[in-house]
């Protein structure tokens, strides 16, 4: 009897992901990943190509797996895919890209469209519909960006879409989105109603261009002949509504019990809180979650990986190049680097908000800082700045989060900088937080062939990703040198709070500047 498979894919920020896993076990047979990069056109700006970057690495890595595993694509019973977390594309009735995808929280332009619909509509209002509080990670005030500077487009707009669903959209040619990623779609969604809102179409988008609703395993569609003759998968094989990239990091990291908490550090960093009610709180976000009557408080800082790769680029030393260094890769190396300062950096603190923050300050405008710098410091000290500043922010919104009643049982930690354990205790120590680390490094792929297979019956439920997935590191935080963080917390506590004014001012000038 022919082994059954499912296909996971991932479009991340920096990379596409995919692999052929087999439904029985939870195996992976083969996998394969494409790098990218991201189009910053202006200050606060990040942007991706629909067509050249994400269905096209989608077809790359489909084509690829079906070659090298030599499987029979007939084999392939089912399709996940999930992506960068609330970008916002509109396409046209043919489906047809109209401009480059805007990134989540990293793209902060819409700073203005935010005010505008909290005067228009009320902010809490918009926080009892939406769960949460306007912010540059919802699509809603982008849509309403391109609708004031970009009319044309915007007028021709037949669906707006996420990342994961235009990829869909042209597996199926059906417009869908899965209920998780469209609490993301703020103030158009009432999350507790679970359907669109016609009062808010005025202020953002028709209610006729948003897509039509599914549970994350939910089959939205059968890969059309079209789509087949392109990717290399047999037509009609099943594709559910998938999810964005946090929601299947999750899954992979073997979320499943309330109580459960993922914590991703990605290119930024995502915390999920699966619940068992719908969570009011004022510093996240409250959304529904996979399946009915399960739901999440989610949260999470903007730059987390993507400082390690922005002190690569611009300030690692000559000999950690961007491929080797001495036989290790440059992270590793910048790793050992950081061993090089001691706790504290030596007195240096680095504010990690190098394109705005998330939660649980909300704010676009947060600029990154190191403060205290003496002729004394060392690159080191400013590498270990930024590991330490992530800590910082990562304690910040547990703080928050005990402190609105929500208490996890069980963190577990994912992402690529999870393979840093240096740096993931660092965190624990700052944060006063254990970690579960799992035995192997899947990713959202993982998590996206595993609701394939849940939403196609090759899978009995969502509680088997236990079965499939082990954890064999646990980081449990030091006491002591948690202490010592103590007053150093303190102090970049305080930076934000009495730098906020000036910083905002700041964004008026660099913004200004990019416009004359």
């Amino acid at each position: 009897m022919h082994e059954l498979y499912l296909l996971g894919v991932d479009i991340g920020t920096y990379s596409s992901k995919g692999m052929l896993v087999n439904s029985a076990d939870g195996r992976v047979e083969v996998s394969y990943a494409i790098e990218h990069g991201i189009s910053m056109p202006k200050p606060g700006y990040v942007e991706q190509d629909a067509d050249a970057i994400w269905w096209h690495e989608f077809v790359q890595i489909c084509r690829w797996l079906i070659k090298e595993s030599g499987i029979n694509p007939r084999q392939i019973k089912g399709v996940g895919i999930s992506g960068i977390g609330n970008c916002a594309l509109p396409i046209d009735e043919n489906g047809k890209p109209l401009r480059p995808g805007i990134l989540y929280g990293i793209d902060t332009r819409a700073t203005a469209e935010i005010a505008e619909l909290e005067s228009a509509i009320g902010r809490d209002k918009i926080f009892q519909l939406a769960g949460a509080h306007l912010s540059s990670s919802v699509i809603g005030p982008k849509i309403l960006w391109v609708k004031h500077n970009e009319p044309e487009v915007y007028a021709k707009a037949r669906w707006w879409l996420n990342s994961h669903s235009y990829i869909i959209f042209r597996l199926t040619k059906h417009a869908t989105i899965d209920i998780y990623s469209s609490c993301g779609y703020a103030p158009m969604l009432d999350i507790e109603k679970i359907q669109w809102v016609a009062e808010m179409a005025p202020y953002v988008a028709p209610l006729e261009t948003m897509p039509d609703l599914l549970w994350s395993n939910e089959v939205a569609g059968e890969v059309t002949k079209d789509a087949a003759h392109e990717t290399g998968l047999a037509e009609g094989t099943p594709v559910i509504a998938g999810t964005i990239d946090a929601g299947a990091e999750a899954i992979s990291a073997g979320l499943a019990d309330f109580g459960d908490m993922m914590m991703m550090f990605g290119s930024s960093n995502s915390l999920i809180l699966k619940t068992d009610k719908l969570v009011r709180t004022q510093n996240f976000w409250s959304l529904n979650w996979m399946e009915p009557k399960t739901y999440a408080i989610v949260g999470g800082m903007t730059t987390v990986g993507s400082l390690t790769r922005w002190f690569r680029d611009n300030l690692a030393p000559q000999e950690v190049s961007v491929q080797k260094a001495g036989g290790e890769n440059a992270y590793a190396a910048m790793a050992k680097l950081a061993q090089e300062s001691a706790l504290g950096a030596r007195g240096l603190i680095a504010l990690p908000y190098f394109n705005g923050e998330r939660t649980p300050i909300y704010d676009p405008h947060a600029k990154g800082m190191f403060f205290g710098l003496t002729l004394k410091h060392t690159r080191a000290d400013m590498y270990r700045a930024l590991l330490e500043g992530v800590g910082y922010g990562i304690r910040h919104n547990i703080d928050t989060l005990l402190a609105e009643g929500a208490q996890p049982k069980r963190i577990l930690g994912v992402g690529g900088g999870t393979l840093n354990l240096g740096w993931m205790q660092i965190i624990s120590d700052i944060a006063g937080i254990g970690m579960a680390i799992p035995e192997k490094q899947l990713g959202a792929p993982y998590g996206d062939a595993f609701m394939a297979g849940v939403g196609t019956g090759l899978i009995g439920g969502w509680g088997e990703i236990k079965r499939w997935v082990h954890n064999n590191v646990e980081i449990k935080p030091n006491v002591e040198n948690r202490t010592q963080y103590e007053p150093l917390f303190r102090i970049f506590r305080g930076l934000y709070d009495q730098t906020k004014d000036l910083m905002e001012l700041l964004s008026a000038i660099q913004h200004g500047e990019n416009n004359s």
